[in-house]
């Protein structure tokens, strides 16, 4: 049984159409449910989907692609989906020739600046999870320059050219496009962006390459606040009071003597 969260704590959802004229949809429920029925939450031509296609679902998790019986397989970049699939912002979903940009609500350029806490970077990684460095981690360590003539070319088809650069400033990773391709712009999360302070979990997107940004570093350690009862029920705390273990260790020191000098009597 899937448990979801209040409505308050949904993350919102917004569809682009690449390629299609087709207005953005927004979408802010536990469950979007898409195909060609006309009681669809999202409709689409009868041409490109079953009339109960698919269903995205929010959870603990995040958003949870769920292929309904009806339905031909789909793809979430470009890898085929035959049950169920984790999404994240910046995901394309494949139905037919209907492409869907999963983008987040939240303009990342908008976003208040993160900073390292107590040092100026700590360690950083892109993990490559679409395209065709998919399975790649690349180490960040002041910079990352990714699209140049370089280490970390990000060859197109097109022979079009496309980069971006990651990088430190005061303790903030900053994301800048390089190259600012109007075919291939640079995205987070989905947004398009041309500078952008980045946080843990991000995804960078740039035609058909997705990179997740890897920081454990930048996130603030939990605070662990014991309320009364589990105070309460610690082991030390049910022992007894400090001072009937003072008794017992004075007791046994004594009981020790008092054994170690009958033996030196006694021999």
């Amino acid at each position: 049984m899937v448990e979801f969260r209040d409505l308050s704590t949904w993350s919102a959802m917004r569809i682009e159409f690449p390629n299609a004229a087709r207005e953005d949809f927004h979408w802010a429920q536990a469950r979007l449910c898409i195909g060609s029925a006309p009681d669809s939450d999202l409709v689409l031509a009868a041409s490109q989907a079953a009339s109960k296609h698919l269903c995205i679902e929010q959870d603990r998790r995040g958003w949870v692609l769920q292929v309904l019986p009806s339905a031909d397989r789909i793809y979430v970049n470009a890898r085929p989906v035959r049950e169920r699939a984790l999404l994240r912002a910046g995901d394309v979903v494949s139905i037919g020739d209907c492409r869907l940009l999963l983008c987040d609500d939240e303009d990342p350029a908008l976003r208040a600046p993160h900073k390292v806490i107590g040092q100026e970077q700590c360690t950083v990684a892109l993990r490559a999870v679409a395209g065709p460095l998919s399975g790649r981690v690349l180490p960040l360590r002041d910079s990352l320059e990714l699209g140049s003539e370089g280490h970390n070319p990000l060859g197109l088809a097109q022979g079009e050219a496309v980069g971006l650069r990651i990088g430190w400033d005061d303790g903030r990773l900053l994301l800048e496009d390089i190259c600012r391709s109007p075919r291939h712009p640079l995205r987070v999360n989905g947004v398009v962006v041309q500078k952008a302070a980045l946080l843990p979990g991000d995804q960078i997107g740039v035609a058909t390459h997705r990179f997740v940004l890897e920081a454990p570093g930048m996130e603030a350690e939990p605070e662990i606040v014991l309320d009364e009862q589990t105070t309460a029920d610690l082991p030390e705390t049910a022992a007894g009071p400090k001072g009937e273990v003072w008794w017992l260790i004075v007791t046994a020191a004594v009981l020790a003597l008092g054994i170690a000098l009958a033996l030196l009597i006694r021999f």
